[in-house]
C-alpha cells in the first residue's frame, strides 16, 4: 500500500477555483445580511442546496432538505478521518454550523453520541433550520455562542472536536492562536483528537504559522490533502503514539463499511495522508496580542 507524502507542497491550491460556486442555472432562495455574514442559500435543478457567505464565494455546505446520508463537499468527507481514531465517540463538538452537513451526518451514523454545534452567528442556525433541515433533539443541540469562549468555558471533554469555522477568505485570528489550540486540547477526552478544515498555503498566507503553531500545542499532527481542493484537513492528537498511514488507511476503509459513510475513507486517507514528524517550519508561532 503506497501512501502520499505531498500534502505540503501547496500545489493543492491551485484547484481552489473548483470550489468556487458558479451560481448559473441556480435560483437564489433567499439572501441577507447579519451581523457577521452575507448569507445566500441557492437552489439547483436537482434539489441540492447551497450555502454561501459572499456572492459566487466559496460552498459552506451543500445539502439535500432533510438528508444527512450524504455529505456532497469533499472536504467534509476528509475530515471523517477522525472516525477511524476514535471508535464509538461518546461525545462530538462541531464549531461551525453552516448548513449542518457534518453534524448531521454525525448524527444519523453515531445516534447514542451526544453532539454540540456552536455557531458564533445566529442568523446561520436560523438558516440551517429554514433551509436545510437541521432539527435539534436531546442528543444533537446547537448553541448560538463564540466559539473559542465555548471551548474554555465546557465542563465537557469531548472525544472529536471538528473546527470547521473558517470563512471564504477570513480566518478568526482568535482560532487559530497557540492559547486557543491549548484550551482545544484541554477541552479532549482521553481518546479525543481534533480535525480542523483549512486552507491550503496557495490562500493561506498564513498556513506555515498555523503549522507549526499546531506542532508546538500537540504531540502528533497529520494532514490530509482534500481531492481537487484548496483545504487541507489537520488531525491533531495530544498523546504520544503514531497513526502509521497503512494503519488508518486499513481501520478507515472498515469503519466506512461499518458505518455505511457511503464512500471509502480508507482511500482519502492513503491518498492525502501526511505525518508532520521531522517537519520543521521557519515561521513564527500565532499567539494572542
Amino acid at each position: 500500500m503506497r501512501c502520499h507524502p505531498s500534502i505540503l507542497s501547496g500545489l493543492s491550491g491551485l484547484f481552489y477555483g473548483l470550489s468556487v460556486l458558479t451560481t448559473l442555472g441556480h435560483q437564489i432562495l433567499y439572501r441577507t445580511n447579519s451581523f457577521f455574514n452575507q448569507i445566500i442559500v441557492e437552489e439547483d435543478a436537482e434539489g441540492l442546496r447551497y450555502l454561501l457567505f459572499s456572492e459566487n464565494g466559496a460552498q459552506q455546505s451543500v445539502r439535500r432538505p432533510g438528508d444527512s446520508s450524504a455529505l456532497v463537499l469533499p472536504y467534509s468527507r476528509s475530515m471523517m478521518v477522525g472516525l477511524a481514531c476514535v471508535e464509538n465517540p461518546r461525545r462530538i463538538l462541531v464549531v461551525g454550523l453552516g448548513g449542518a452537513s457534518i453534524p448531521g451526518f454525525l448524527h444519523q451514523r453515531y445516534p447514542k453520541a451526544r453532539i454540540d454545534c456552536v455557531e458564533i452567528d445566529p442568523a446561520v442556525i436560523d438558516v440551517a433550520k429554514r433551509f436545510f433541515g437541521f432539527r435539534e433533539d436531546h442528543r444533537l443541540r446547537a448553541f448560538a455562542a463564540d466559539g473559542r469562549k465555548f471551548i474554555e468555558e465546557t465542563p465537557h471533554r469531548y472525544d472529536l472536536i471538528f473546527l470547521d469555522a473558517y470563512g471564504d477568505d477570513f480566518i478568526p485570528p482568535s482560532l487559530t492562536t497557540r492559547e486557543f489550540l491549548s484550551a482545544v486540547r484541554r477541552a479532549l477526552s482521553r481518546r479525543g483528537i481534533l480535525l480542523a478544515n483549512v486552507w491550503s498555503r496557495f490562500s493561506n498566507p498564513q498556513y506555515d504559522s498555523m503549522l507549526a503553531t499546531y506542532q508546538t500545542v500537540f504531540t502528533q499532527l497529520y494532514l490530509f490533502n482534500v481531492p481537487n481542493r484548496g483545504n487541507i484537513i489537520f488531525l491533531a492528537v495530544p498523546r504520544e503514539g503514531t497513526l502509521p498511514c497503512e494503519d488508518l488507511t486499513r481501520r478507515a476503509t472498515a469503519v466506512s463499511k461499518k458505518r455505511n459513510l457511503g464512500f471509502d475513507l480508507g482511500e482519502l486517507v492513503r491518498d492525502g495522508y501526511q505525518d508532520t514528524r521531522g517537519l520543521s517550519l521557519d515561521a513564527p508561532i500565532l499567539q494572542d496580542p
